[in-house]
């Protein structure tokens, strides 16, 4: 069961990830250009988690930096351009207007169906397409509704929290404020 361990441990972070995100974007204080400047520290994140923490691991359990094979390296590199394509849609979604409640809630409805429709092409079930159980498009259309509805029915945020100002008191610059 440790693996399910992992997946809440992903459920967690990707559950924080469109909102914080999007804190990034808009705190950046920049409305044409936050997103991008977002982006970039997300591709740092990246390269710090997804590139120095695995070479680290390799070298600390001295694992060979030969025997890759270029399927694999092919198929990984692929998995990542679509990982920061989709994070980039996120960014996208939000310098559109959406909000990460709405964009969120879509994509992670969508994702486990585009997720499930694919495995299932790429790995046939034993018996064929007969042989799978109606529970599991079941599970597909109750999961867009579940997105749709969430998408559709989410709380409106409250009031603004007015900005805070504060004045600069110090004599040197007469108490005037900045």
């Amino acid at each position: 069961m440790t693996w399910l361990y992992f997946a809440l441990l992903t459920v967690f972070c990707w559950g924080l990830y469109g909102i914080l995100l999007h804190k990034g974007q808009v705190t950046m204080g920049d409305p044409e250009n936050g997103r991008y400047k977002a982006f970039l520290f997300v591709g740092i994140a990246y390269f710090l988690t997804a590139v120095l923490a695995p070479l680290a691991l390799l070298m600390y359990k001295g694992a060979a930096f030969s025997g890759y094979t270029g399927s694999g390296m092919w198929w990984s590199l692929v998995a990542g351009i679509l990982g920061a394509v989709g994070a980039f849609g996120v960014l996208l979604a939000f310098g559109a207007k959406g909000t990460p409640a709405v964009v969120m809630s879509i994509i992670f409805a969508g994702a486990p169906v585009i997720n499930a429709l694919v495995a299932i092409i790429l790995h046939p079930p034993a018996g064929g397409w007969g042989s799978v159980k109606p529970q599991f498009f079941l599970g597909i259309i109750l999961a867009a509704t579940g997105g749709m509805l969430v998408t559709l029915f989410k709380p409106n945020p409250g009031p603004a929290k007015p900005k805070v100002v504060y004045v600069d008191s110090f004599p040197a610059r007469g108490g005037q404020g900045r």
